[in-house]
């Protein structure tokens, strides 16, 4: 009895391991609003590197991706 358990040994850790690497990684929690986050940021770099000031709409855009920005931040930390 004791041989045959041995004997089965190789097989049931090959099991385990195929197993192991078979299980999906854990998802990020809100790619799609981290991502949000990330583009408010660099659109917000890009209008203040701008060279003009699209007609007078530059200083609000850069207010609304701010507030944008701070709400997407607060609604990531209130999921924590």
């Amino acid at each position: 009895m004791k041989r045959q358990l041995w004997r089965c040994a190789p097989w049931v850790a090959l099991l385990l391991v195929g197993a192991a690497h078979t299980m999906p990684a854990p998802q990020e929690r809100h790619p799609r609003m981290r991502a949000a986050v990330r583009e408010l940021r660099a659109a917000r770099e890009e209008l203040q590197a701008a060279d003009h000031d699209f007609c007078g709409h530059r200083a609000a855009a850069v207010k609304a991706v701010d507030l944008a920005w701070r709400q997407l931040q607060q609604a990531l930390e209130c999921d924590r």
